[in-house]
């Protein structure tokens, strides 16, 4: 492993050590939950002094809720988009997910154990599957001196096995998309390394797209003699759920040679009724190194049959033909060794591959049949996976070249703090691992079926969707909704950084449904009130729910209607020329231009006063949902003004001098009207309501200024907000919400009181929200608190990763007493605005190369 690379690293014996604090986090969490979407009861009332409409409003909602619930899970037996009632659990386990980006993922945790499913799109399956393991066998002048499952696990099946490997003398670390696993073989002199690779590599949009996982082992030989050394890979048909038994799976062996590079190994088809899919494990065959397999054992049983075979000569028999079809209640599995000879004193490589072939998807209506990204070449009759075992074991040191030509100007950086590295990488896992689903678009797809009647002046939206394909990633694995743009806002940095043509895809998305509409009506659990799923002219809170037809039916949220939300049609406008100024898309900005001209008319209604600055509404109207704004606030103002900033600066770019020239007008009426209501002589107020929170210091106050900055909108005559203001009010989120907050290791809490106390008026007025602490770290290293945003940072990536045990499912919020909410969730990707800020600041181009104006495909 080179030296260079600053990873997440832990002793597999050290299991929960350091993470302890996070075992008792769950504790209240289901209320947590509850609270969160159910605006939980606010003080400023004493114990006994809540007013009964309140209560009664609070139970109401807690019952039209539990209703809703029944009916969901119990009857129409699908899964709620948010769960309350069954929260997933926090287990310490997880590292880094296999798999490129929308082909589906499995996660192989820390111990070396597979213990994430997540093939079908959206949904997620928390198992480990016992029988999938690498086994080692030692042999020296013919005799096996040493035969051992690579796992602590001691399991009540497989017992014919040998388990209980002692952690002291193994490590993990994590680097995403890559990891090691270290074995120190105790008293063999023998050291394996396993090197797991993903084809994770921004602005590749053919290989970042493959289902499949590379596991090198590096066989390190410390012996005066000589060693055979055989890897066993081991992986049961299925994913460890019920339908592993449901009958009909079935095993092959397989070879496959191109270009004078041959792989074998076996496939395992696994044939449920709906989302199909094939399992391929396999190792490269080369000179000096030798594969052989077992097509089926029985992986519930003993398995003496599969670990004497191995054990006899160091090869498994590799009989011919495909194993019978499962019996119900049957599971069956297979095995592929991969044996080579080390000289003493030597090292040898053996290189084994995990691809997964589920090349077509239904959601949850199963009303559309899905074709992936990846079929796009390799084909979507499902028979792919022996040529994608081929290609990932032929093409992973490519992809660990570009890896590292990508990573190593940061690890490099020895002005960059150690964690800071790991952060920015390892909290990428979630492009893969949100649920993400990449689709083609039918080949027989016309503009109309994408954009509805209204959506005609979209024109280049068919070329784009048919080049890159459509893309959507989860709000979290707990919060089951597709693209939940309000979120999505903070996390776009990572996609327009790395992958920007998935977010202009997104956008053209979001697009089609700003100017189409949906009069279907729908009751909001919220107040209980009926409206229509979508407004013409109003930005969706989500593309909609797997377990339903994303695209086709938006707005899966129904704890509010979104419609009088007052962040959605602004962080649209915000990324349109944030897109525009990274990526240089013309094309795109003359797209999107009415489409931002229409949700900024539909926004000023909002305008209530005519003073040029907006109001909420007194009602739970943006991000955060539990907590309630009234009148012009820092949070929804600041984010106004800037997208009307964006909107004199587009409307320059185009040459729409009318346009320009009306919200030139508005900008500087809002500019004065924001400073005399909110600005308090050291930061901006909550909101202008005179309420007793209205003075609390909230730690996302300077939202819209972090988008001004990060697009080069933050000086001269783009100074929406005065500099000496906005370098106070940072300056005192950093004294009262970052260093008076749990002694300044946990980050920035949301919202402080001005005597540095807590905000406790909502459920997450009290929390720290880690993707908005980065944004704000971020916000800080543009306006030159570098080394204040880098503590800032620090402390969620130190609580998450380090005393909470929480790797590779960051939360979305935490509090100061071990409590957590919404595991493995999309706004922590803002951390990639970080590392804009610090390109920023280093003079770097902030942008990729310029991307080109046509969309034909080569």
């Amino acid at each position: 492993m080179a030296a260079a690379v600053e990873t997440v690293e832990w002793p597999l014996m050290r299991r929960y050590e350091g993470a302890a604090q996070g075992r008792g986090v769950a504790a209240d969490g289901w209320r947590v939950c509850l609270a969160h979407s159910f605006e939980e009861l606010r003080q400023p009332y004493g114990a006994g002094d809540v007013p009964l409409r309140d209560v009664l409003r609070h139970v109401g909602l807690a019952l039209r809720y539990f209703r809703w619930w029944v009916k969901k899970t119990c009857i129409e037996k699908k899964t709620a988009f948010i769960d309350l009632l069954c929260a997933v659990p926090l287990q310490q386990i997880y590292g880094c997910p296999l798999g490129g980006i929308g082909g589906g993922t499995i996660t192989r945790g820390w111990r070396g154990e597979f213990c994430r499913w997540q093939l079908n799109p959206g949904l997620y399956h928390y198992g480990t599957v016992i029988a999938n393991q690498f086994t080692v066998c030692l042999r020296c002048k013919g005799q096996t001196i040493y035969q051992q499952v690579l796992s602590m696990e001691r399991p009540s099946s497989l017992q014919g096995w040998n388990w209980g490997y002692c952690g002291h003398y193994a490590f993990y670390h994590a680097l995403y998309p890559r990891a090691w696993l270290v074995y120190e073989l105790p008293g063999q002199q023998v050291v394996l390394t396993c090197r797991q690779v993903s084809p994770v590599i921004p602005h590749d949009y053919k290989d970042s797209s493959l289902p499949v996982g590379v596991f090198i082992w590096e066989v390190e030989n410390r012996r005066d003699e000589d060693v055979e050394v055989s890897i066993m890979f081991s992986l049961q048909n299925g994913m460890g759920t019920k339908e592993d038994g449901s009958g009909g799976h079935w095993n092959e062996p397989f070879t496959f040679q191109k270009d004078g590079e041959r792989v074998a190994g076996v496939l395992l088809h696994h044939c449920p009724a709906v989302n199909p899919f094939t399992l391929a494990i396999s190792a490269r065959e080369k000179a000096g190194t030798g594969v052989t397999h077992v097509t089926a054992f029985n992986p519930t049983g003993l398995g003496r049959e599969v670990w004497q075979d191995l054990l006899q000569d160091g090869r498994l028999d590799s009989p011919a033909g495909k194993s019978r079809p499962t019996e119900k209640g049957e599971v069956t599995a297979a095995a592929v060794c991969a044996s080579c000879r080390v000289p003493a004193h030597g090292h040898k490589t053996l290189e084994m591959a995990l691809a997964w072939d589920m090349p077509c998807v239904h959601f949850g209506s199963k009303e559309k049949l899905h074709v992936r990204r990846y079929t796009r070449f390799f084909g979507s009759k499902g028979d792919a996976a022996p040529t994608l075992s081929h290609y990932a074991l032929t093409h992973y040191e490519e992809w660990e070249r570009k890896i590292e030509a990508w990573q190593n100007p940061i690890l490099e950086n020895s002005q960059l703090p150690a964690w800071y590295k790991s952060a920015l990488f390892n909290e990428l896992y979630f492009m893969t691992d949100g649920g993400t689903i990449w689709v083609e678009v039918p080949p027989d797809c016309c503009a109309e079926d994408l954009q509805g009647p209204a959506g005609a002046g979209l024109s280049h939206l068919l070329p784009v969707l048919r080049e890159y394909g459509r893309f959507a990633y989860l709000e979290g694995q707990e919060y089951r909704m597709y693209n939940t743009y309000d979120v999505h806002f903070y996390a776009s940095f990572a996609l327009i950084m790395l992958w920007p043509k998935l977010q202009i895809s997104l956008q053209y998305d979001i697009a089609v449904t700003v100017v189409n509409e949906d009069v279907q009506p729908r009751q909001y659990l919220m107040g209980g009130q009926t409206a229509q799923v979508k407004m013409k002219n109003v930005v969706p809170h989500d593309i909609g729910d797997p377990g339903d037809e994303p695209w086709q039916r938006v707005n899966a949220y129904l704890m509010h209607d979104t419609a009088d939300w007052k962040d959605l049609n602004l962080k649209f406008v915000l990324q349109v020329y944030r897109d525009y100024y990274l990526t240089h898309d013309s094309l795109y900005l003359q797209d999107m231009w009415p489409v931002c001209q229409a949700v900024m008319e539909s926004e000023l209604k909002f305008d209530t006063d005519n003073d040029g600055l907006i109001e909420n509404g007194g009602f739970a109207d943006q991000t955060y949902d539990a907590w309630v704004v009234h009148g012009a606030s820092a949070y929804c103002g600041g984010l106004w003004l800037a997208a009307v900033c964006m909107m004199c600066k587009m409307a320059e770019v185009l040459g729409d001098t009318e346009i320009r020239q009306k919200y030139l007008g508005i900008l500087n009426k809002g500019k004065e009207a924001f400073e005399r209501m909110l600005w308090n002589g050291k930061y901006y107020n909550y909101d202008s309501s005179g309420s007793d929170t209205s003075s609390s210091i909230m730690s996302d106050q300077c939202a819209g200024q972090w988008f001004l900055g990060a697009c080069g909108l933050d000086q001269g005559e783009f100074e929406v907000f005065p500099k000496s203001h906005i370098l106070s009010a940072l300056r005192t989120i950093f004294e009262k919400n970052v260093l008076s907050f749990a002694g300044g290791t946990m980050g920035a809490v949301n919202g402080m009181r001005p005597d540095g106390v807590p905000d406790t008026s909502s459920v997450q007025s009290n929390e720290v929200w880690v993707g908005v602490v980065y944004s704000l770290a971020a916000t800080m290293i543009q306006e030159g608190m570098v080394e204040e945003g880098f503590r800032t940072a620090e402390g969620c990536y130190r609580t998450v990763w380090e005393r909470l045990g929480m790797a590779f499912q960051t939360p979305e919020a935490y509090r100061e007493k071990k409590v957590y909410r919404s595991l493995a969730y999309m706004r922590p990707l803002s951390i990639w605005s970080m590392q804009l800020a610090l390109e920023r600041r280093a003079g770097q181009a902030p942008a990729p190369a310029q991307l080109p104006q046509s969309y034909t495909h080569p």
